[in-house]
C-alpha cells in the first residue's frame, strides 16, 4: 500500500527540531543583513590556527559535535544533516585572469566582491563534517587570517577539496557568518575555489631546450608513478604540469611527441576521471598522424580512448567513426570490433525501442546498477502544455502495454552506494522543511563539472531559480555550475527508481534524474505507468494513446486525497485539478474520511483474511465493506472514473468466489 511505504520512508521531526531549523536559518540571515557591508575584523592568527587544528583533531577522532547535525525520531531514529537553502546567487562567471585582486583586509560583511579575486594560502588542518568543510587560510604575506568553508560540494574524486593542496584562488569573494555566527569566507559554487596545482603554478618560460626537455619528461614520468599507483588526480596535475611546459615552442618545435605523449596518457587518466569532454580534446591531441607501426599504435590507442568517451556520453555515431578509425589503423584489435557491435545495438535501441529487458534484468547486481542501453525516444516530443509549462506529446499512436519511452538516467546515485546523503532542508523562499537527496545534487554538480557538454539539456529543465539566462557553463578557467540551480531543478525533476538492490529508508533512498522522462506532466488519471531495470527507465502506455496526446503518469498514487495534494504542493509545488480530483473535493472531506475509515478496515481485513476457502461470514464482510466503499461514491460524478479505493476488496471477492 502506498500509504505504508510512506510511514516507512518518512523522517520524523519534533517540533523542537523543526524549530530549530527554521530559528537557525533565519537567525543568520537577520544577523548577515544587520552587519552587512561591515569591514572584516582582523583574526589572532595563533589562535585561528589553534582553533581549526583543536576541531579537526576531534572531528577526526569523532569527538567534536558537527552543528550541522539534528535529531531525527520514530523507526530508524539518527542523525540527518540540516540546510539552509533559497537564498541563490549566480557563480563567479568570468575567468581568474580577468578579476582585479583583493586583500583580507578589504573584505565586507555579507558582501559578494564582484569583479574581485582572493588569493589564499591554508596554514591549518581541515574540520571535515558531514555537509561541509572547513579551514584557516592566510593572505599570501601572511598578514590576516580568515576562516574557509566548503558547503556540500567539498569532495573531488574522493578526496576533500581543501585538502588537496595549500595555495587557492577564491573568485568572486562572498564573506558571510556562518549558522553559528563567526564570520567565514564561504564557497557555495566549486567553480568559485580555483585549485592552485604547485606544479603548474610555477612552471615557468624556458629559454634552454634541454632543460626544458627534462622538466617536461620528469613530470611526465611522475604522471606514470602517479597512474600506476592508480592515484588519478595527481597523475593529472602532473601531466599538466607537463604540458605546461611540452607545448611551449622551445620544446615543441624540437620534440613535438613528448606532448604528444602526454597529451595521450592524460585522455586515458581523463577517462578513468569521468572528464569525457577533455578525453576527446586530448586524445586528439595527440595524433602524429604518421603511418609507421609504432604511431599507427599510438594513434590507434587515442582513437580508442576518444571512442570510450564519445560511448559513454551516448554520442553513438561520433564513437562509432572514432572506433572505425582505430580499426583502420589497427585491423587486428578485438576492442574496436566489440565497441562496433555494441554501438549498433544501442542504435537498434534507440530507433526500435527493441529492449532485452530479461536479459537487462538478469544481468542487474549492487556492482552493475547502471545498465549499458540506448535512450528510446523517437515515440515523443517536447512541446508547450496549457498552463503546465513544457509536456511530452506522442508522435504516433501508442497501443497499451507497448513502450512509450524508455531512458537511462543522466545521474543515478544508489542507496546501497556512499555517495548517497540525505538532508533536512528550509527553504526561506516559502518557510518550508522538506527532505533533500543533496547527494545526487552533489552527484549532478560533479557530473556538469566533469562534461560541461552535457549541461546545456540539464539545465534546461524546469527550475524556480532560474540564474543566470547567459547559461555560461565554461570559460578559461575550466567549467562553471551554479549549485543553486542544480538543487532546484533536481528538486523538481528528480525521483527514485526504487528500493531494487535491498531495504532502502528516506535515509538512504535512491534517487536519479532522467531528462527527457523530466518532461512528463502530472495527472491522477495518468494514461502510462514507469517501471525499472536498474538505472533505465521504462514508460508504458496503461491505454490506448493517439498521436498528438499529452503523456501523463502519477507523481503521487496516495489514495488519500489531501495528503496527495499536500505532497504535491510541498514537493512539485503545485495542486491536481485533475477531474478525478475536482470530483473527490466537490464530495468534502467528511465523504473523503468516511471513505479512508472504510479503506482501513478493508485493508485489514485482506491482510487477516486468506481468500482461499473464505467462509460465507467473510464473503458477507467483505461484500459490506464493498457496499460501504461504493456508497460513499456520488455515482452521477464519479462516472467513468476509477474508484480505486474499492479496488483491493474487489479483488479479493473476485478470488474468493470466482463465479
Amino acid at each position: 500500500m502506498a500509504s505504508t511505504q510512506r510511514e516507512d520512508n518518512t523522517i520524523y521531526l519534533t517540533e523542537k527540531e523543526a524549530e530549530r531549523i527554521k530559528n537557525t536559518v533565519e537567525e543568520r540571515i537577520k544577523k548577515c543583513t544587520e552587519q552587512h557591508g561591515n569591514p572584516k575584523i582582523p583574526r589572532d592568527k595563533v589562535a585561528a590556527h589553534q582553533q581549526a587544528t583543536g576541531a579537526a583533531l576531534m572531528a577526526d577522532m569523532g569527538g567534536a559535535p558537527d552543528p550541522d547535525l539534528l535529531q531525527t525520531q520514530g523507526k530508524t531514529a539518527s542523525t540527518i544533516p540540516a540546510i539552509g537553502v533559497g537564498r541563490p546567487y549566480a557563480p563567479c562567471k568570468v575567468p581568474v585572469s580577468e578579476l582585479e585582486p583583493m586583500k583580507m583586509a578589504d573584505l565586507r560583511m555579507e558582501t559578494h566582491h564582484r569583479g574581485r579575486k582572493l588569493t589564499v594560502k591554508r596554514e591549518s588542518p581541515v574540520v571535515t563534517l558531514v555537509a561541509r568543510s572547513w579551514t584557516m587560510v592566510q593572505d599570501e604575506d601572511g598578514s590576516d587570517s580568515e576562516r574557509l568553508e566548503i558547503l556540500l560540494h567539498k569532495s573531488r574524486y574522493g578526496e576533500d577539496v581543501l585538502e588537496s593542496t595549500k595555495l587557492f584562488i577564491i573568485k568572486e569573494p562572498y564573506f558571510t557568518l556562518t549558522d553559528q555566527g563567526e564570520p567565514t569566507l564561504r564557497i557555495d559554487h566549486p567553480s568559485d575555489l580555483v585549485i592552485c596545482n604547485q606544479d603548474t603554478v610555477n612552471v615557468k618560460t624556458f629559454e634552454d631546450t634541454a632543460a626544458a626537455e627534462k622538466a617536461a619528461t620528469r613530470f611526465k614520468k611522475e604522471g606514470n608513478d602517479a597512474l600506476k599507483k592508480q592515484d588519478l588526480p595527481v597523475a593529472y596535475d602532473k601531466y599538466s604540469a607537463g604540458l605546461a611546459i611540452a607545448t611551449q615552442s622551445i620544446v615543441s618545435d624540437s620534440n613535438p611527441d613528448l606532448a604528444r605523449d602526454i597529451y595521450r596518457n592524460r585522455a586515458y587518466v581523463n577517462l578513468l576521471l569521468g572528464r569525457l569532454d577533455e578525453v576527446q580534446t586530448d586524445a586528439r591531441a595527440s595524433l602524429t598522424g604518421r603511418e609507421d607501426p609504432k604511431s599507427k599504435e599510438l594513434d590507434s590507442k587515442a582513437f580508442y580512448r576518444a571512442g570510450m568517451a564519445a560511448y559513454s556520453q551516448s554520442h553513438w555515431h561520433i564513437a562509432k567513426e572514432l572506433f572505425l578509425q582505430q580499426q583502420s589503423l589497427t585491423p587486428d584489435d578485438k576492442d574496436a570490433k566489440t565497441q562496433l557491435k555494441k554501438i549498433e545495438a544501442r542504435l537498434r535501441e534507440e530507433q526500435t525501442g527493441g529492449y532485452d529487458l530479461l536479459k537487462i534484468r538478469t544481468s542487474l547486481s549492487k556492482a552493475r546498477s547502471r545498465i549499458d542501453a540506448g535512450n528510446f525516444t523517437v515515440k515523443t516530443e517536447i512541446k508547450q502544455s496549457p498552463g503546465k509549462g513544457r509536456g511530452l506529446y506522442a508522435t504516433c499512436d501508442i497501443p497499451a502495454g507497448s513502450i512509450v519511452m524508455c531512458e537511462k538516467a543522466f545521474c543515478v546515485v544508489w542507496g546501497h552506494e556512499p555517495d548517497t546523503l540525505t538532508a533536512m532542508t528550509y527553504d526561506i523562499r516559502d518557510s518550508r522543511i522538506r527532505v533533500a537527496p543533496v547527494g545526487l545534487a552533489k552527484a549532478l554538480v560533479q557530473k556538469c563539472l566533469n562534461q560541461p557538454s552535457l549541461t546545456d539539456g540539464f539545465m534546461d529543465l524546469f527550475s524556480d531559480y532560474v540564474g543566470d539566462v547567459a547559461n555560461i557553463f565554461v570559460n578559461a578557467d575550466g567549467p562553471v555550475v551554479d549549485v543553486f540551480r542544480v538543487h532546484d531543478i533536481m528538486s523538481r525533476n528528480g525521483f527514485g527508481p526504487g528500493s531494487q538492490f535491498g531495504e532502502e529508508s528516506a535515509r538512504n533512498a535512491s534517487t536519479g534524474l532522467w531528462i527527457h522522462a523530466a518532461y512528463i506532466n502530472h495527472s491522477c488519471l495518468a494514461n502510462t505507468a514507469k517501471e525499472f531495470a536498474g538505472d533505465l527507465l521504462i514508460i508504458r502506455a496503461t491505454q490506448d494513446i493517439k498521436a498528438g496526446d499529452e503523456i501523463y503518469h502519477p507523481y503521487d498514487a496516495s489514495l488519500d486525497y489531501d495528503t496527495r495534494q499536500g505532497f504535491l504542493d510541498r514537493t512539485w509545488g503545485f495542486r491536481c485539478f485533475c477531474r478525478l480530483c475536482e470530483t473527490e473535493d466537490k464530495d468534502g472531506k467528511e465523504v473523503r474520511d468516511r471513505r479512508m475509515e472504510l479503506l482501513g478496515e478493508a485493508d485489514a481485513f485482506i491482510d487477516k483474511t486468506p481468500w482461499a476457502g473464505a467462509k460465507r461470514v467473510a464473503l458477507r464482510k467483505a461484500q459490506n465493506l464493498l457496499k460501504g466503499l461504493n456508497a460513499t461514491y456520488d455515482e452521477a460524478r464519479w462516472e467513468g472514473l476509477p474508484r480505486r479505493h474499492t479496488e483491493g476488496i474487489r479483488a479479493w471477492l473476485v478470488r474468493a468466489n470466482p463465479r
